[in-house]
């Protein structure tokens, strides 16, 4: 194939001096654009400014921003504790909790307590949390202050109810009402002999103790029921085959046997206002924002994955 190429006519110098000097710099600059150096240098420019834009709280170290991964952290911590989900006001405090744990640790890096050990968190909330106890003084305690916070926490001190008790518990997971009451005449009538279940005995258990583990309507029951004798008792949607053994009665507790131990836990207790009033005040020098969480970060940031929905 051919190709047909224009000749330019010959110019004299002075013509080809100007045309020289207003085409180079276009040339140039167009050339310039093409160069891959500075794609680099502008898409960098743009990365780093949406980096910004979304960390913006972050850079700013008055701003504490809580999302629902601290949520979620929070509740696996206390599901693996409790065995269950936290309630509300249990939620509430888990948040109080990290959010002084978090106040402490910039309060600790504010004042460079974080050299040598920049990555140890609890390090530095250990040693801000140091300097708030080193300026806490108890005030003054007299008779009357002392008296008055005993009667107002005397629940720490009485002497609950207690109750000994033993369980019959059946080969079957979960047995019907039926079986549990063949079982607890079984047993009443051997007097105790050997049956197909095993035994759990269970001494000096507080009433306060039964509401927890049993919840309201067990504990009635089991409480209410006469000493020796096997019964079988619901306790929610399972039947349980229980005997109550014995039982000691409430009892008041005394003021002044327990003079120092009372004083002991008021201190304690007026320090630990202290302390909370103390990272209060910290923390008023933040905001504090609660931002949303898109469900699939959320389970990046906590390794877990969602299911597909079918």
């Amino acid at each position: 194939m051919s190709s047909t190429r224009t000749v330019a006519k010959p110019t004299s110098p002075a013509s080809t001096n100007t045309n020289t000097n207003t085409t180079a710099p276009s040339r140039r600059g167009s050339a310039w654009l093409r160069e891959p150096l500075l794609h680099f240098l502008l898409i960098g420019a743009l990365v780093f400014a949406l980096d910004a834009w979304v960390n913006r709280d972050r850079l700013d170290p008055r701003v504490i921003t809580f999302d629902a991964v601290v949520d979620d952290e929070a509740r696996r911590v206390f599901r693996d504790a409790r065995g269950r989900e936290p309630n509300a006001d249990e939620l509430y405090a888990l948040r109080r909790v990290w959010l002084d744990n978090e106040v402490l640790y910039r309060e600790g890096m504010a004042m460079q307590m974080d050299q040598g050990d920049q990555a140890i968190r609890d390090r530095v909330i250990f040693k801000a949390l140091s300097s708030i106890n080193a300026g806490l003084k108890a005030p003054p305690l007299s008779d009357e202050v002392l008296r008055a916070w005993f009667e107002k926490n005397r629940v720490k001190y009485d002497e609950p109810a207690r109750f000994d008790f033993s369980e019959a518990v059946l080969p079957e997971a979960q047995p019907t009402e039926a079986q549990a009451r063949a079982l607890a005449s079984q047993l009443g009538s051997q007097g105790g002999g050997e049956v197909q279940a095993g035994l759990r005995v269970f001494k000096g258990r507080p009433q306060a103790n039964l509401l927890q583990s049993y919840g309201e309507a067990f504990t009635t029951a089991l409480t209410a029921q006469p000493p020796g004798e096997w019964r079988a008792v619901r306790h929610g949607e399972l039947w349980r085959v229980m005997r109550l053994e014995g039982s000691s009665p409430a009892r008041k507790a005394e003021f002044e046997p327990l003079r120092e131990t009372v004083v002991q836990d008021w201190t304690d207790a007026v320090m630990a206002e202290q302390r909370a009033a103390a990272v209060k005040a910290m923390a008023m020098k933040y905001s504090v924002r609660h931002r949303e969480v898109a469900p699939a970060a959320a389970q990046a940031a906590s390794g877990t994955r969602a299911e597909p929905t079918q």
